[in-house]
This record gives structure tokens, sequence and C-alpha cells, in this order.
């Protein structure tokens, strides 16, 4: 049996310069950073005694033959990707609820294809794991996604992520001192609205014309290396949120989708409460809103948007991990088990 934990996200600038269709043509960057609140995949080989081959367990519970039949696309296509002949039980168990725009979506990819490699036996880098989970979102199942999801799921850590022309990325951590660290995480706030939303067709109200938005998503891409200065330097905090808020008040420009009244009034009340700037995580549209504020603000913003689930969170720096792993029990030779999986092929060939 295998357990893989793979983080969520935060992403504060750059968003939208990391689609494929952006970058290979300007380059792009990510400033961002995995927090720990994870997805976890339990998967293990499913003994041959039962009728069905394959079993798919979360929201709902999928019972198969071939991979072919399993209708949850990222399963499916990590198992074809994999080449995964034999039955396998897979559970998915999240911290946060998908469709909330902090890379859920993107962190279960990578964790299936870090437990399925694991329970072939197979060692795979961070890197590998980053680009095969774009592969699958992006080529596989043509989602409308980005690719910095992906790769801080993989690699986790607080990085300045760099797309290149070639498609290519690179990974460079955000070196700061541990009180440095400390003051930064302590002036976040994370609360869930409540509001569920696709991120792949909000973003697609945007990031099919990027280049009809050109001076917005330039504008985003110049404030990664802004911020990082203001995170790097020893000067007080404030202005990286007053920097969050020009950035959202910028991507709210890219399509009418990314926000609504609703978002707008609980924003609002955010900053008249004391929060210096934040954003919708993700395409936008709902799901969780990140506050930017001095912790002596903290006690009245929470009373002021009390009715919101305020989450605490603290960054993560493994990235996906196995966190088990149990060697498999042989149930039969490896003769027995090509010949009778599943339970049917042992009953037709008894009789």
């Amino acid at each position: 049996m295998i357990i893989s934990r793979t983080p969520f996200r935060i992403s504060f600038f750059g968003g939208g310069t990391d689609y494929p269709s952006w970058y290979r043509r300007f380059g792009g960057a990510v400033l961002a950073t995995a927090i720990d609140k994870y997805c976890y995949i339990t998967c293990r080989h499913l003994p041959p005694f039962f009728e069905h081959r394959l079993r798919v367990v979360y929201s709902r519970i999928e019972n198969c033959q071939s991979i072919d039949e399993i209708s949850h696309p990222a399963v499916r296509e990590v198992l074809k990707l994999l080449d995964f002949q034999r039955g396998i039980e897979i559970h998915h168990d999240g911290d946060l609820p998908a469709r909330s725009g902090m890379g859920t979506s993107s962190a279960f990819t990578v964790g299936m294809l870090h437990a399925v490699h694991a329970l072939k036996g197979e060692m795979c880098s961070k890197q590998q794991l980053a680009t095969e989970g774009i592969d699958v979102e992006q080529n596989r199942l043509n989602e409308t996604v980005g690719s910095q999801d992906q790769i801080t799921a993989a690699h986790g850590g607080f990085n300045h992520i760099t797309f290149h022309k070639n498609g290519s990325f690179s990974v460079n951590p955000v070196i700061l001192p541990a009180e440095r660290y400390e003051a930064f995480n302590s002036h976040l706030l994370l609360f869930y609205t409540g509001i569920k939303r696709t991120s792949g067709t909000i973003a697609e109200s945007y990031a099919t014309d990027l280049e009809a938005r050109r001076p917005y998503l330039s504008a985003l891409q110049d404030m990664v290396a802004h911020g990082q200065e203001l995170l790097t330097g020893k000067d007080d905090l404030e202005p990286f949120g007053r920097l969050l808020n020009e950035a959202w008040q910028i991507k709210r420009s890219l399509s009418s989708q990314v926000s609504n009244q609703a978002v707008d009034d609980l924003y609002a009340a955010g900053l008249e409460a004391g929060a210096l700037g934040g954003k919708l995580l993700g395409a936008g549209g709902g799901g969780f809103l990140l506050l930017f504020a001095s912790p002596a603000r903290h006690e009245a913003i929470r009373q002021r948007l009390h009715h919101l689930i305020h989450v605490p969170i603290r960054f993560d720096f493994s990235g996906s991990q196995i966190i088990f792993f149990d060697r498999e029990k042989d149930y039969l030779s490896e003769e027995d088990r090509r010949r009778f999986q599943p339970v049917a092929a042992f009953r037709e060939h008894s009789e």
C-alpha cells in the first residue's frame, strides 16, 4: 500500500503568465508557495478476488474492469500514461474542497502520479512529477490550466518560478531568514467564501486570447520581481500587501468572470477592517480569499468576516511525498496473477 501527500498552494503574483499560450511567446513568472494543507492518495494492488478489477473512491465510488471505463479523468489518464496493467484500488482525501482556487486538481494529479509510480516500484524526481502533471492536464485532458500548480505541488516551498519560451521552467527558491518567513506568514489570512467554481471555465474567459490582454499580463509578470524584492529586503512588509491589492485590481480587469459582487463585497469588508490587500486565489470567481494585513488587525478582520471559515496556514517545504509504503502481499504466484484477474476470468477458467 502507498500513501502520497501533496500540498496545495497560494500564488501571489504572475498568475496568467503560466499559460503556455503566453509564456511560449513572452516568457512568464510566478511567485507562489505551497502550504500545509494536502491532498492524500492511497493506492494498492487490488487482490484478485473481486468482480471488479479497478476501484476508485473519491466523491463517487467507481468499480470498473478496464481503465477506459473510469469516469474520473485524471485517474484514467494517469493510469494510461504509466501503462498500469494490474488491478488497483485508489482512495482520495483532501484537507480543502475542490474547485476552490488552491490548486487542488493539480495536487490530485501530481499525487496520483507519485503514488502510482511508487506502486510500480519507480522513483521519480520532482521535476518529472511536475512535467508529467502538466502533460496530463494540458495535453491529455485538454484543460485550460496553467503550469504553476503542478510545479508547486511537486516541488513544495516558496518559489520564483520562471517559464521559458521553449516550454521549460526553472524553480528558484526564495531565500529568506527564518524570522522574515515568520513575519510574512503572520501577515496572511485565508478565508473560504463557500463559492465553488470551475477554474477552467473562468480561465477560458481570458486565457484563450491572452494577446489582447498583454498590457495586464505584462504588468502582473513584472510584479513577481517587485514582490520578491520587497520580501528579501529589510523594510516593513506593508508595501507587499499594497502590491497584492494592485495586482488584484489588474486581474479583475482580465474578465468579468474573475470577480463578482459577492466577492467584491467580501474584499471591501476585509480592506475596511484593516487589510492592505489580497486576492481570490486561482482563476477567480470564488473559492478562497487571501488577505494581507498586519497581525494587529487580524482579529478585527476575522470579526468582520465571521460568517466565513478562517483557515490558518503555514508554508510547506517538502512538496509531494510518499508518506507510507508497505510492501505488497503475495496473494498469488506471478503465473496465477496473470491467469486469474479479475475473478470472472478465474471462474471462466475453472469451468
